[in-house]
């Protein structure tokens, strides 16, 4: 397998999407936080949600998710995906992208590559744990982030980017 990003850039100023669940069932959010590195001699991502986000139910259901990538073209369909809700309607449809079922997840056929995840660890995160800034500028109105570790199980290249 071979990926070839700037790490530190893939999320944060580039965004991602983090797809879990079923073609018959699935969501899909925007992501600006998360990292990819090696956990456990595996390949791995790591990707933050919180629990009052649609996606959560499909992250703790799922054993797997896709982070997709995209060419700068799809930034406001990302924008889009990160502020409205699946709960609300078919917000993937408005965004004008195309859903495309692997064995184990579901990506987009606009992504350049998707990274398939096999979900191998979770966790609440702490707030006792963390700097008080970190605290007031993120956790006063809204519960902390779950922490999700996928194993990097296959790296599909699709899309205008191939």
């Amino acid at each position: 397998m071979e990926f070839n990003v700037n790490i530190l850039e893939a999320f944060n100023r580039d965004w991602a999407l983090l797809t879990a669940g079923e073609k018959d069932g699935f969501n899909t959010m925007t992501i600006s936080w998360g990292g990819l590195g090696t956990l456990w001699g595996k390949p791995v991502a790591t990707v933050y949600v919180k629990p009052i986000r649609y996606t959560h139910q499909f992250m703790e259901n799922s054993d797997y998710f896709t982070v997709s990538f995209y060419k700068n073209e799809y930034r406001t369909a990302l924008a889009l995906l990160g502020s409205r809700s699946g709960r609300d309607g078919d917000k993937v449809s408005e965004a004008g992208l195309t859903p495309m079922p692997l064995t184990n997840g579901i990506t987009f056929k606009e992504a350049t590559v998707t990274l398939l995840c096999r979900k191998i660890y979770r966790q609440d995160m702490d707030t006792t744990a963390m700097p008080n800034e970190v605290i007031q500028d993120y956790y006063t109105k809204e519960t902390a982030h779950t922490m999700y570790i996928g194993e990097v199980i296959e790296i599909v290249e699709n899309g205008p980017g191939k």
